[in-house]
């Protein structure tokens, strides 16, 4: 395994309890990128009771349902890697994983909220899904199908780690339905890769990109990173260069960050250093910002805060879907959903999901009901990620106009001269979009402003 060599750095005070909203200029241990609101770490065992009986109820009339199955094995954890992954497990183990997934999607597509609808659209995310071989991703598939159909979904979304895709299995991705691929390739520098700990180097992800192409994929998409460890300015340049050559469909570009249970943190920990080895905010904000004018010049969209597109109607139905405050049904250890106005996540390791849904059916572990209010908050928040939304529409929707509900908010945004109000929109330019994790935190209730994400 490769080591990480960190700078010897003088140490500074403490930001633990520091919030999004407050970022440092360094890179400090912590969660910046908001997925959802309130934070994590707001949800609640003690809620719990309030999912079940919304389980029980029809759900919202004209509410979108979508679903989310979380794959949580990777054939090597990445130095910045946070979500729930385990590289420990058999076929044997991954079979029961499988087998326990289809049990809670059982009891949860049975439930009234359900009420005769079928996901508009379904991802996969991990970990790494294309770690499973083609039997297991195939039963897997025949299983999900058989409990809640999907045959009119317009969107079946797929992550994959370039070093398990071949093209016999890209094939049979693509026969099983799949229509957006997500390549997780953070790089095309082999130095980088290996630094940081990714388990495929750059002739694979080349070699999968190849492959996803002549199977016929509708949408290819490219993850990158900006500022990981040793980065520098060559590197980044040459990266976006080789990426904008590849001609992807999308391209996702997201800025490093050091959560708490990284392999980093734990180096940083171990040597009393509390700056993370990689570039600082100021520097990965342009490394994004230099990438999406590459982008631009090549005929590009900047479509979110994260993403740019080839064609302006490029659609990701499970991030919109996310925003907007569709019902997401959730299955899979650690997973987070959404169903009728309630936030709610899986139990966080394998056996204890395992455990819970055998023994009930469900493995959740905490939940969050939102307050109409605390709806409003979500979903302006989330959408404002995209540059742009409109007022009518939130009006329409919440009962007060989003420039009276979010006056000082709003008011903070235009005097840092990242907003502006124009008809019917309220837009984001590129200078707010490049930190929209640390502005939207404005928008949140007191009590959400500070503590750890997670």
């Amino acid at each position: 395994m490769s080591t990480i060599s960190l700078p010897v750095i003088t140490p500074q005070p403490s930001t633990e309890s520091c919030s999004p909203s407050q970022t440092p200029k360094e890179t400090t241990v912590g969660n910046y990128f908001v997925a959802n609101y309130p934070p994590f770490g707001f949800w609640k065992p003690d809620h719990i009771g309030a999912l079940h009986q919304a389980m029980e109820r029809p759900p919202v009339p004209g509410v979108d349902l979508g679903l989310y199955a979380h794959i949580p094995f990777c054939r090597k954890r990445c130095h910045f890697c946070y979500f729930r992954v385990y590289t420990d497990k058999n076929s044997s183990e991954i079979r029961r994983y499988i087998d326990s997934l289809l049990t809670e999607l059982r009891t949860l597509s049975s439930k009234p909220v359900i009420g005769g609808r079928t996901p508009s659209f379904i991802n996969f995310g991990g970990g790494t899904p294309s770690y499973l071989s083609v039997d297991q991703l195939t039963g897997l598939f025949a299983g999900m199908r058989n409990l809640l159909p999907w045959d009119n979904a317009r969107e079946i979304g797929f992550e994959g780690e370039p070093g398990t895709l071949n093209e016999l299995k890209l094939r049979a991705l693509r026969e099983l339905g799949i229509t957006r691929l997500s390549l997780g390739i953070e790089h095309l520098d082999d130095h980088i890769l290996e630094i940081n700990g990714r388990a495929h180097r750059s002739k694979e992800a080349y070699r999968a990109y190849a492959f996803a192409r002549e199977v016929g994929f509708p949408q290819i998409n490219i993850d990158l990173i900006a500022g990981m460890v040793e980065e520098n300015e060559a590197r980044w340049a040459e990266t976006v260069a080789r990426t904008i050559e590849l001609e992807p469909d999308s391209v996702t570009i997201y800025q490093m960050e050091i959560p708490y249970n990284t392999t980093i943190y734990q180096r940083m920990k171990a040597e009393g250093t509390l700056v993370a080895p990689v570039a600082d905010w100021e520097t990965k904000r342009r490394w994004v910002d230099y990438a999406f004018g590459e982008f631009q010049k090549a005929g590009y969209t900047v479509a979110t805060a994260t993403t740019v597109v080839r064609k302006p109607d490029t659609e990701f139905a499970y991030r919109t879907g996310l925003f907007n405050g569709t019902d997401l049904l959730s299955v899979g250890v650690s997973s987070f959903g959404h169903i009728s106005g309630i936030n709610y996540q899986n139990q966080h390791d394998f056996n204890p999901y395992i455990d819970a849904v055998n023994n009930t059916g469900m493995a959740t572990y905490r939940a969050y009901p939102l307050s109409r209010d605390e709806n409003y908050i979500r979903e302006l928040a989330l959408q404002l990620k995209a540059g742009s939304v409109s007022i009518r529409a939130f009006t329409e929707k919440f009962g007060i106009d989003p420039r009276v509900r979010f006056a000082s908010a709003l008011e903070t945004f235009r005097q840092r001269g990242v907003l502006d109000i124009s008809g019917d929109r309220l837009g984001i330019n590129r200078a707010g979009l490049l930190q929209i994790d640390k502005l939207m935190f404005e928008l949140f209730l007191p009590e959400h402003q500070t503590g750890r994400f997670a």
